[in-house]
């Protein structure tokens, strides 16, 4: 990624990356869009050695695609025990039935019903076989044991970071019906960026051209997005 770091930037790295590397942690990102909610965690997310995650929306995307990638990312983090970061912006929830699940994620750290299909639950019954097989009481374990551990390997290796916009009504009504997304996350304000970080921006992607007058456009491109925002 292409990115400018200063100051600001830097500090909000340092807090997603705190918040995926403490147990049971989960992030509200709150901010406009492109304010770099989703580069900053990526690179939090590496810096941390976990993968990242998310959905992608496909024409018809409904409950049923939402369920296949869940199950998808908790298979990835339950089985393989890889710390994962499940990274989901406020434009990806096309149906509000996506922030129940998010919901009891954040609560409870699994999602009820998600392996409600018996060969969903087969094929996790296989995998967690497969990784504990040399464990002392491998042959001892049985299914419910296999996927309670699987479940647990979930709760902890897994962790919910949500971008949102606080613009418009959706995110005040979302946080009412699901609390959740308050009392189980750590929120990280993405203000407007300083002057200083502008400036950063300006000078970085003017760095190669030749200007007759640099320090005064970049001052201009400063001045312009001030006045926009």
């Amino acid at each position: 990624m292409n990115l400018v770091l200063f100051v600001s930037a830097i500090e909000h790295i340092v807090k997603i990356h705190r918040i995926i590397t403490t147990e049971f942690g989960h992030a509200l990102l709150v901010g406009v869009g492109g304010s770099g909610r989703k580069s900053l965690t990526e690179l939090a997310t590496f810096i941390a050695l976990f993968e990242t995650m998310g959905i992608e929306l496909v024409k018809n995307y409904g409950m049923e695609n939402w369920r296949e990638d869940m199950r998808k990312i908790m298979d990835n983090c339950g089985i393989t025990g890889k710390p994962t970061v499940f990274l989901l912006s406020d434009t990806q929830i096309t149906k509000e039935s996506f922030l129940e699940d998010v919901n009891n994620l954040l609560n409870n750290g699994e999602i009820p019903n998600l392996y409600q299909a018996a060969e969903d639950k087969i094929l996790v019954m296989e995998g967690m076989r497969e990784v504990t097989k040399n464990l002392p009481n491998a042959k001892m374990l049985g299914d419910n044991e296999l996927f309670e551990m699987f479940i647990q390997k979930c709760k902890t290796g897994l962790h919910v970071v949500l971008a949102m916009s606080p613009i418009g009504e959706d995110f005040r009504r979302r946080l009412r019906m699901f609390p959740s997304l308050v009392n189980c996350c750590t929120i990280d304000w993405f203000l407007p960026w300083p002057k200083e970080a502008l400036q950063s921006v300006a000078s970085h992607f003017l760095h190669d051209i030749e200007l007759p007058n640099r320090e005064g456009i970049v001052n201009i491109c400063v001045d312009m997005q001030e006045r926009v925002s």
